[in-house]
């Protein structure tokens, strides 16, 4: 633990560092909550430079949390599309439509409530709760416990409950309660661009004297790798079905009413949105795919149909390293399926869909495509 004497030393030097150096990210330009609260969600799991865009776009689109929780959610997802995570977007919603509903439009500002906010944890809470509102709640994310294990060398897994526990006391502890919006944002400032996972700029630290990791020569080391889940190799085979006039469609989002017949995976990995007729396909891809549209659509002549092979695709969803072969059946009409929409090959993104979604469609229209025989 430092002195007071070396705490206040601490805070007022990386105070200063972020002052100074901070990057101009446009959710630091305003105190609205609800600017906050966005910036924060969408930054979960996401880089900033992938976030800016999106951010300013929804803004664009719901400018406040009545706007947001009134809107159609396939409106929602369609501007979250391509983000990832898409929960983040459901529960931002439900939350917006708890806020109108429970606290008149506006953001709460007692702890409890936050916390009763679907898609809003510890961490989420405190930065909201700090920085638009200036309370004295101290941040704690994987940036900011990277800066923790190395200041007080510690070892181990980080998310162990316990040890996670003690974090927060010491992020507590330093806390500026002057301050305490800005010294929040400072420590994840310096995580995310002085103190990184890799290769830490620790001559560029501006609290680098207090470090026990750099005095130990273990700061790199630092924190522990955690155990990663065992991947699993997944191949699918999907339909891309077009007409003359290069329309496509779309299933809806599955849910358990709608996808029999799907691996129970499926719809994790096409995150719940619009998607082509897509199978589990180990062996031969085509043939997977001609039995499970056999099935799908009994009352068509699959037999005639001709699949013709797009480029492969690869995607990544949590541990989860995933082929998945396209194949584009041209007709004359597309196939009449309950629930189905139609969109241009090139511009399925009017629709709320995922990034493999998209990779399949890019794949799909540079496959040749002989037109197949339809009733």
């Amino acid at each position: 633990m430092l002195s007071a004497r070396e705490l206040a030393t601490f805070r007022k030097q990386l105070l200063a560092w972020f002052h100074q150096f901070q990057r101009d990210l446009p959710w630091r330009r305003t105190q609205d909550p609800y600017r906050i609260w966005l910036s924060e969600i969408m930054l979960q799991q996401t880089r900033v430079a992938a976030v800016i865009p999106y951010y300013k776009k929804f803004l664009e689109r719901f400018p406040d949390v009545q706007t947001l929780a009134a809107a159609p959610q396939e409106d929602v997802l369609r501007l979250w599309s391509g983000l990832g995570y898409y929960s983040r977007a459901r529960n931002l919603q439900k939350a917006a439509q708890q806020i109108v509903a429970k606290h008149d439009g506006k953001f709460p500002t007692h702890p409890e409530d936050v916390l009763d906010l679907p898609g809003i944890g510890n961490y989420t809470a405190a930065a909201i709760l700090s920085i638009a509102f200036g309370q004295k709640h101290a941040v704690l994310d994987g940036n900011v416990a990277r800066v923790l294990a190395r200041l007080s060398a510690i070892r181990g897994d980080l998310r162990e409950p316990r040890r996670w526990e003690k974090l927060q006391q010491t992020a507590d502890a330093l806390l500026d309660t002057n301050s305490p919006g800005d010294w929040n944002q400072a420590i994840m400032e310096l995580g995310a661009t002085v103190c990184t996972p890799k290769s830490p700029q620790c001559l560029l630290c501006p609290v680098a004297q207090f470090c026990e990791g750099r005095k130990l020569g273990i700061a790199e080391d630092l924190p522990e790798k955690r155990k990663k889940r065992a991947t699993i190799q997944v191949t699918l085979a999907a339909a891309v079905f077009t007409d003359k006039n290069g329309w496509t469609l779309l299933l809806p989002p599955p849910t358990d009413k709608n996808q029999a017949g799907l691996a129970a995976f499926i719809p994790t990995i096409v995150s719940r949105l619009w998607h082509f007729p897509t199978v589990s396909a180990n062996g031969d891809p085509a043939a997977k795919l001609r039995t499970f549209l056999k099935r799908f659509l009994p009352r068509e002549r699959i037999a005639k149909w001709k699949l013709a092979p797009a480029a492969k695709v690869r995607h990544a969803v949590t541990y989860r390293d995933i082929t998945i072969f396209p194949f584009r059946i041209n007709l004359k009409k597309l196939p009449r399926i309950p629930g189905a929409k139609h969109a241009a090959l090139h511009e399925i993104s009017v629709l709320p869909v995922s990034n493999l979604t998209r990779k399949v469609a890019q794949s799909a229209e540079t496959a040749a495509i002989p037109l197949s025989k339809k009733r």
